[in-house]
């Protein structure tokens, strides 16, 4: 019998596990980047709640811990299941998370994407119609409105009372949700933790979802629904066993909540990166205009790269010991793959601070030093789905407006604990862009 191989943990902090908490929760990428210069591209801090934990910031030991298998290295605990509950797809590993993928995954790919972009459009079109021109404003309310209500009608198909409630429900349970998964939600809001505030909206969450359920169920028409929901309820199994409407309702928790916050960032980071890189701008701007959308695809790239909306990614040991390049790492212990550290490495992207679309000219992100949706058999499901959002409102918004440049800094990164988002809600100026007749042409 094969002895099994010592442990050995990367170099890291000796400061006690309460002041490396301090300094993580107050600055994760400041304390990353400082732990980065100290030891290295892998390296330990031990964290309040999450425990010891190895940070790795290079795209070569991230294949390893990706490619690794959910029996050795699976699903971190705590996790998102704590806001989207036990039958979100965070919430499973091994066979059940594989399961439930293969009944997601069709749902977000194809020609279903497509049919998307039409509910896309009006919902760009109704919120820019509020938009003032030449006035500077925050964008982020105004995307996050945007995709919140593309994501609701995707997944429910019409309007009615509990739309308007989840409408006004969701970004708050978001937001104490990640209070608690990240462990800031002690003594939040008024003497109530954030565990309790999040308890209480999802009991209201739980119960709008079994309405909407009970409702799509007595519907003649559900056979020929094409929403989320409905086809939620219509799908199988390969066993043919359906899924249970808790299941359903943490499945669409999951929906409703990653894939609004994400996208409403990512809208918001690019507009405040365009503005400040006029050149780019241009570009991108002259090339929609003939009718491509092969530079849009570039800028969302480089904007996902350059500011990550979410920070980490996250497994925990499940064998004996995981081999991570020459170190060793035992059970229990979670490893952390930083999207700021191997995003910002020079060696795979040079000049990692400058802002440049056309660093992807020609070829496509390798997905394993470019994680914006995660990485490995946890990589985001609905990532083709977000795509398609991004790009049809800021093909929409770059055909009827000029976004107009400024020489202010750029909007520090904000961390609420699960995302980060521009520091000043990404300002914008936005003028109406006037079409003439004579050329057929935007201008």
């Amino acid at each position: 019998m094969t002895a099994a191989p010592a442990i050995s943990l990367p170099p890291g902090s000796r400061l006690p596990r309460s002041v490396q908490g301090f300094l993580y929760l107050s600055g994760r990428r400041r304390m990353m980047r400082r732990s980065r210069r100290r030891f290295g591209p892998v390296f330990t801090l031990d964290l309040p709640v999450i425990g010891p934990s190895v940070f790795v910031g290079d795209p070569a030991l991230a294949r390893q811990v990706f490619t690794a298998g959910p029996s050795v290295a699976g699903k971190a605990e705590p996790n998102l299941g704590a806001l989207l509950g036990p039958g979100s797809v965070f919430s499973l590993d091994d066979d059940p998370h594989r399961r439930r993928r293969r009944l997601l995954s069709p749902l977000f790919h194809g020609k279903r994407m497509r049919a998307y972009e039409a509910l896309i459009e009006r919902e760009y079109a109704a919120e820019a119609a509020t938009w003032s021109e030449n006035t500077e404003f925050p964008i982020l309310p105004a995307t996050v409105r945007i995709t919140l209500n593309i994501i609701l009608r995707a997944v429910f198909g019409a309007e009615g009372e509990e739309l308007a409630a989840l409408r006004r429900l969701m970004p708050a349970l978001g937001d104490v949700g990640s209070r608690v998964a990240t462990g800031r939600g002690i003594g939040f809001g008024r003497g109530r933790s954030a565990r309790t505030r999040l308890d209480e909206h999802r009991a209201e969450y739980d119960a709008l979802i079994a309405k909407l359920i009970s409702r799509a169920l007595a519907d003649p028409c559900l056979p020929d629904r094409e929403d989320i929901l409905a086809l939620l309820l219509r799908n199988h199994y390969e066993d043919a066993e359906p899924m249970s409407h808790s299941d359903i309702a943490d499945e669409l928790a999951t929906l409703l909540t990653a894939g609004n916050e994400t996208s409403a960032n990512t809208l918001a980071w690019t507009l405040e990166r365009l503005r400040r890189h006029p050149a780019a701008l241009a570009r991108l701007v002259t090339d929609l205009d003939a009718g491509r959308d092969e530079v849009l695809q570039r800028t969302i790239w480089e904007v996902q790269r350059v500011r990550p909306v979410i920070g980490t990614v996250s497994r925990q040991v499940k064998a004996q010991s995981l081999e991570l390049g020459e170190w060793v790492i035992p059970r229990g212990h979670r490893v952390i793959v930083s999207m700021a550290l191997i995003h910002g490495d020079e060696a795979v992207y040079p000049d990692p601070e400058v802002f440049e679309p056309d660093r992807f000219r020609g070829s496509r992100p390798d997905l394993m030093s470019w994680l914006p949706y995660g990485g490995g058999n946890r990589r985001c499901v609905g990532s083709d789905f977000a795509d398609t959002e991004m790009k049809v409102v800021l093909r929409s918004l770059l055909r009827d407006f000029e976004l107009l440049p400024t020489t202010a800094a750029g909007e520090r990164m904000r961390d609420r604990g699960i995302a980060y988002m521009p520091g000043k809600g990404g300002r914008v100026a936005l003028r109406r862009r006037q079409f003439s007749r004579a050329s057929g042409t935007v201008r």
